[in-house]
């Protein structure tokens, strides 16, 4: 589905973004997985390339909030690959703290990964895919940029600006040929719920129609589908990916 194609995928080392790396390597694309160091980078690929030596895949390591480093990446990746036609800006930040227990700084730490990286990488990216006649940026937005939550409020605070960022640049750069969309997901197994109880859990997958925690794959999946031609008529839409998870 992205024969051709050349993705970046931000935060690709873990969880959600490695599934994301995962799929579109499956079906077809370049990918530049970007990462926060060295080591954790290093080691997604050396994974992958475990399970397929010929994936045409490459680390990088950029500062996010740094334009002058994701400018670098980025020309670094179209000279690799030819060209520069996805953005899956999913690196962020989670957050639960009380704000009666929120210190100094902690806020900015949020709003600078879940936001400021999102508009710097999308800043970056929209000259070279305009040049190219056309591209795809895809954000990962959350299930609470819908609903908010109980503790931790800059989580939510920034992923509603991702909404609005998206929805915006949708309409702002659909004159290049550049789709922009999100995908809001709900209760994934990643890392961090895998290391949950199973007392805490079972609460989480009652609240989830489906009766499953989603997996990084299920979004995966709906990260392909809007990278593909298949929502070539698909912009400004924050994809709900919960199992209609009720809050």
């Amino acid at each position: 589905m992205l024969k051709n194609k050349t993705a970046v995928v931000t935060g690709g080392s873990r969880g959600i973004g490695y599934a994301i790396v995962k799929k579109f390597l499956e079906n077809g694309a370049n990918v530049a997985l970007f990462g926060s160091r060295q080591e954790t980078v290093e080691k997604a690929i050396a994974k992958l390339k475990e399970e397929n030596p010929e994936y045409p895949v490459i680390g990088l390591w950029p500062n996010l909030n740094d334009l002058a480093s994701v400018t670098e990446a980025f020309d670094k990746v179209k000279e690799t690959f030819g060209s520069l036609d996805i953005l899956a800006n999913n690196a962020g930040v989670s957050s639960s703290t009380s704000l009666y227990d929120y210190k100094p700084g902690e806020f900015e730490k949020v709003m600078n990964l879940n936001v400021n990286a999102v508009f710097t990488c999308a800043h970056s990216v929209a000259p070279i895919m305009r040049e190219q006649g056309g591209g795809v940026i895809i954000n990962t937005s959350s299930m609470v940029s819908i609903y908010g939550q109980p503790s931790g409020s800059a989580y939510p605070a920034s992923k509603f600006a991702v909404n609005g960022l998206t929805k915006s640049l949708a309409r702002e750069l659909g004159k290049d040929k550049i789709r922009v969309n999100a995908v809001a997901p709900g209760i994934i197994n990643t890392d961090m719920v895998a290391a949950l109880p199973e007392s805490m859990i079972a609460p989480l997958v009652a609240r989830v129609p489906l009766g499953r925690i989603g997996q990084p794959e299920d979004i995966a999946n709906a990260y392909l589908f809007l990278a593909s031609d298949l929502a070539s008529y698909v912009t400004g839409e924050i994809l709900s990916v919960d199992g209609a998870a009720m809050t």
